[in-house]
C-alpha cells in the first residue's frame, strides 16, 4: 500500500467517527437547515466527482467516479424533497391557523 493511500484512509475514518458525533449532537430542529446546508456540499461532490469522471486516466477512476456522480445526485435529490416535505409540514401548520382565524 501506498503513503497516500494509507493517509485517505485515515482521514475518511476520522471524518465518519467525526461525522457521526456531530450529526448526534444536533437537535430535531435544525435538521431541516443542515439538511439544505449538506445539498450544497454534496453538490461541490458533484462537481468533484465530475472532474475526476472528465480526466484522462485509468478506467478504474473514471468507474468510480461515474459513481461518485451517480450516488451525489441521489443524495441532493432526496435531500431537497426532504427539506421540501419538512417545510410543507410547517406550512400545513400555518394554512391551518389561517383558515380559523378567517372563520
Amino acid at each position: 500500500m501506498t503513503d497516500a493511500l494509507i493517509g485517505g484512509i485515515v482521514v475518511f475514518v476520522l471524518a465518519s467517527f467525526v461525522g457521526f458525533e456531530v450529526i448526534n449532537k444536533v437537535p430535531s430542529l435544525l435538521h431541516t437547515p443542515l439538511t439544505s446546508a449538506s445539498n450544497a456540499i454534496s453538490g461541490i461532490t458533484i462537481v468533484g466527482s465530475m472532474v475526476v469522471v472528465g480526466m484522462i486516466t485509468p478506467e478504474l477512476s473514471n468507474v468510480f467516479g461515474v459513481i461518485a456522480v451517480i450516488f451525489a445526485m441521489i443524495n441532493v435529490v432526496g435531500g431537497y424533497l426532504v427539506s421540501d416535505r419538512m417545510l410543507a409540514m410547517f406550512g400545513a401548520d400555518k394554512k391551518k391557523d389561517e383558515k380559523e382565524a378567517k372563520s
